[in-house]
């Protein structure tokens, strides 16, 4: 089972936000006070311990306040209703019966999480899965997804996975409620969009379309060995 620590200490700038002649405009007693200022407020200093490991049934509740800003808030996910932690717990409980569900902590307190579920759930399958991210909206765009999903795609592999694929609300126009961060970031780690569903989903008065992304991670052979359930890894 996994459990991996990280000492990461990251300072990144958003392509072409600071600039010389930018920076020139700014009286320069203020200016590093406005580095910092800026960079904090996009979550962008991370000078931190970050560990992954697998999730607990005791998670639930934490995982339901992460999951519960999007729910109420945002597009990306197309619930209505943020679930109870009893029903999120049994969530778990069934994607853990075969799947990685892993979460990430920032010195000690979870701040995302991200599994694996069966892909239509036909025995033909057995070689795919969706993937599921989510991030407390405070902490999106400092890395944290990046080494979230390499954790998962790698106990994946390990699994016999083949086929990665990622169901993504996608707006027609970028709004409040949805943007197109989430198909960007799928990209950027190797996703492929490889079919559009129009206006299937009905959310805050608005339709958005759907997308599918995919990526291949291992080799597609005959015979094809059987997948090994995560809970089995290492026995």
């Amino acid at each position: 089972m996994l459990s991996a620590v990280f000492g990461i200490a990251i300072v990144a700038l958003p392509a072409g936000i600071v600039t010389a002649g930018y920076m020139d405009e700014i009286h320069k007693n203020e200016r590093e006070s406005w580095i910092k200022d800026h960079l904090e407020e996009r979550g962008r200093i991370i000078m931190s311990t970050i560990t992954i490991r697998d999730a607990k049934l005791e998670d639930a509740k934490r995982l339901v306040e992460i999951y519960g800003y999007y729910v109420e808030h945002t597009v990306i996910t197309f619930e209505y209703e943020t679930p109870s932690v009893e029903e999120f717990q049994e969530r778990m409980r069934h994607i853990m019966e075969r799947y990685p569900y892993l979460v990430i902590k920032v010195d000690g307190k979870v701040e995302g999480y991200a599994y694996a579920g069966a892909f239509v759930g036909r025995a033909a399958y057995d070689w795919s899965c969706e993937l599921t991210i989510y991030l407390d909206h405070n902490r999106e765009k400092c890395g944290l997804g990046r080494k979230l999903y390499e954790a998962l795609e790698a106990s994946l592999k390990k699994m016999g996975i083949l086929n990665l694929y990622a169901c993504i609300g996608y707006p027609q126009v970028e709004d409040e409620y949805l943007t197109k961060n989430s198909a960007q970031f799928h990209a950027h780690l190797g996703f492929e969009t490889v079919g559009t569903f129009q206006k299937c989903g009905y959310k805050f008065e608005r339709w958005y379309d759907m997308i599918w992304m995919e990526k291949i991670i291992g080799a597609h052979q005959i015979p094809q060995v059987n997948i090994i359930p995560y809970k089995d890894l290492g026995r």
